[in-house]
């Protein structure tokens, strides 16, 4: 990546790194934002030499060629996947979150997103015999929604053996890095510095919470210039998350809000689905959808960002006691759906996979059941993913 340090770079002289420095040249995008004559001035040295540094900088920004032979070597010698602790839901996605892939946790505001995150903090600490990473965690938040009070309830009660006492929980609080980002200049920034802390820290896990909340405050979607700009920024974030996880082959987890999607019968060209087409996307979970449009809630950000993600999850109320857990994208599991609570020591599955003839116990199925014409969406209970999946097979 461009921001890597110069120090970083094999074949630049330290002397020559200091020269650069005091110029305010650190990094490798500052070198090569330079023509030949600026470097000569900065670094006091012949033009071959200069040619040289260039080089070795270039070089060590392009992304390597591999095989699919030493993918899977790689693959071979390291660990493939982190597991969540929940057992069925690891089993369907054979063995956990993947390692060197961006994971989404998208769902309206209450239903779990910070918690499953908190828990996967608490996991990443634990030691590899007991399923975790045996790691630090970097745990950025835009959300001020980071509680150390609750990573220290869940980490007691889900594992009362191992966070036993004051210097156990000392310990893991010390593992575990927050930052806190208020604007997307400044979560850019810490993005752009985290290959030097994963190094550094000797972290196995980074989690943003939340990528949306920074974007959708201040990049108004309804205006085709900023939603550019959003579209632009949202790439380059998704481009250095998918470095780290790819270079370090450690998962990488996000979580998305939830936006109402209004759709209707329209002519244009480009956005049709079997007749439907979408009039309008607004970000926003408190906008309400029109029935007669077939308006529903799906993912925040739209396609682009939608395909930075390899693996989805969803989570959604059934109502005021139980949540639902959906892998609605993944390259590994099949669609599946899992009942949660949340309780003391984070999140808890209490019904085994749900899928096929199963739907039944799930809210959309029951709609199904009565006609895909009395099938309507609410933002507090509808499935982000039913409609996206299903909505081409049944709808007339």
């Amino acid at each position: 990546m461009s921001s890597r340090k110069l120090r970083r770079v094999r074949g630049v002289r330290p002397e020559i790194v200091e020269r650069l420095a005091k110029h305010k040249i650190v990094t490798c995008k500052d070198v090569l934002q330079r023509n030949i004559l600026e470097l000569l001035k900065s670094t006091g040295t012949s033009y071959q030499e200069v040619l040289e540094i260039q080089q070795a900088v270039s070089w060590s920004i392009i992304p390597k060629v591999q095989t699919a032979l030493s993918l899977l070597e790689r693959s071979g010698r390291q660990r493939s996947f982190f597991p969540t602790s929940l057992e069925d839901l690891d089993k369907q996605l054979h063995g956990g979150l993947a390692c060197g892939t961006i994971t989404e946790i998208a769902g309206p505001a209450g239903c779990g997103k910070t918690q499953f995150c908190i828990m996967l903090s608490v996991l990443a600490t634990l030691s590899q015999d007991k399923g975790g990473l045996d790691a630090s965690v970097i745990y950025i938040d835009t959300e001020a929604a980071f509680s150390a009070t609750r990573l220290v309830e869940m980490a007691s009660n889900r594992y009362p053996d191992v966070f036993n006492s004051n210097e156990s929980l000392v310990q893991l609080s010390e593992r575990i890095h927050v930052y806190w980002e208020s604007t997307c200049t400044s979560l850019w920034d810490r993005l752009q510095r985290l290959e030097e802390e994963v190094i550094s820290k000797g972290v196995k896990l980074i989690i943003l919470d939340s990528v949306a909340s920074l974007v959708r405050k201040e990049f108004d979607s309804r205006v085709s210039r900023n939603l550019n700009e959003r579209t632009a920024l949202l790439s380059k974030e998704a481009a250095i998350l998918k470095y780290l996880a790819e270079t370090f082959h450690i998962p990488v987890v996000v979580t998305n809000q939830i936006t109402t999607r209004f759709v209707g019968a329209g002519s244009g060209a480009g956005n049709s689905l079997n007749g439907v087409e979408a009039l309008q996307d607004v970000d926003g979970a408190d906008a309400e959808p029109e029935e007669e449009d077939g308006s529903h809630v799906t993912a925040a950000l739209g396609n682009t960002w939608s395909h930075a993600v390899n693996t989805r999850l969803i989570v959604q109320y059934l109502d005021d006691k139980f949540r639902q857990i959906l892998i609605s994208k993944s390259p590994l599991a099949p669609f599946a759906s899992f009942v949660y609570t949340i309780q003391a020591k984070g999140i808890v599955l209490e019904h085994q996979n749900v899928t096929g003839p199963g739907w039944c116990k799930t809210l959309e199925y029951r709609y199904l059941m009565l006609g895909w014409d009395k099938l309507t969406f609410s933002p507090s209970y509808c499935s982000l993913a039913f409609y996206d999946l299903y909505a081409p097979q049944f709808s007339p």
